[in-house]
């Protein structure tokens, strides 16, 4: 069994810096006793594995932490999201529950079967889910406390051709996508991603994938918390699906340098 304090990790920054980067899906980590739940064999499970990791991003935040003036906290999955997804509302509003794919998932990127239709997903939310998200609250809390505002960037990537599973997939896949929330997303801070991940490429609106993340205790509540989900088309720094990355992966680091630095300010 793994134990929950290790499934996360909360990386320190600068006492002084609100920018919290979030990493949710760079891990390809299953427990033994999780994988036991998972219908794939290791073949397919690998191949699953593949498409739907954020594969180095927790390299990108890293490279970036390291590179910027003012180091960001560091929030950093350490399971794969096969295990639980930490982004997805854990009851009925989650849309992607459509697709087999709520806080726990039961079918893969190309809709096949991965758990069993009966599968009982609250053992993983209690054991996983939500430890993740109080943790995840408090990283935001302290922030706050500490310089009276939070900025989460999460830190993903998308596959440069759709998946199956993908709802919105239809829309432009642009080099860097950027997701926002109505409440939660200041022009600023759109404005500030803008221009450091223009060197980067195009940079695209919440297509093929919208809105950010940020703890439902501040959801819609609290402006000083503000988020934006940086998504980084993976042909842009690494080979795909699951493959190494390349020499792109350390500008998009720089830019999100620049982008944190930016906003410390």
């Amino acid at each position: 069994m793994t134990d929950v304090s290790s499934s996360f990790a909360f990386l320190s920054g600068d006492p002084g810096s609100p920018v919290i980067l979030h990493v949710p899906h760079s891990s390809r980590e299953v427990p033994g006793d999780v994988r036991s739940g998972i219908v794939l064999d290791d073949a397919g499970l690998e191949r699953e594995l593949d498409h739907i990791t954020d594969s180095h991003t927790a390299s990108i935040a890293e490279a970036a932490a390291l590179a910027a003036g003012v180091t960001p906290w560091r929030f950093v999955n350490r399971l794969s999201r096969l295990v639980v997804d930490p982004e997805r509302f854990p009851d009925e509003r989650e849309e992607m529950l459509a697709v087999g794919m709520g806080a726990v998932y039961t079918r893969t990127t190309h809709k096949d079967v991965l758990r069993p239709e009966d599968f009982d997903a609250e053992p993983l939310i209690e054991r996983y889910f939500r430890p993740y998200a109080r943790a995840m609250t408090e990283a935001v809390a302290d922030r706050l406390a500490a310089t009276g505002r939070a900025v989460i960037i999460d830190v993903h990537s998308y596959p440069s051709a759709p998946l199956p599973y993908e709802l919105h997939g239809d829309g432009p896949r642009p080099e860097v996508c950027l997701g926002t929330d109505s409440f939660h997303t200041p022009p600023g801070l759109l404005a500030a991603a803008r221009e450091a991940f223009a060197p980067c490429g195009e940079t695209g609106l919440d297509s093929p994938f919208a809105g950010t993340y940020v703890p439902l205790e501040f959801y819609g509540k609290r402006a000083e918390v503000s988020a934006l989900m940086v998504e980084i088309r993976r042909d842009t720094y690494m080979t795909e699906p699951g493959g190494p990355a390349g020499p792109g992966l350390r500008g998009l680091a720089s830019a999100l340098a620049t982008l944190i630095d930016t906003v410390s300010h």
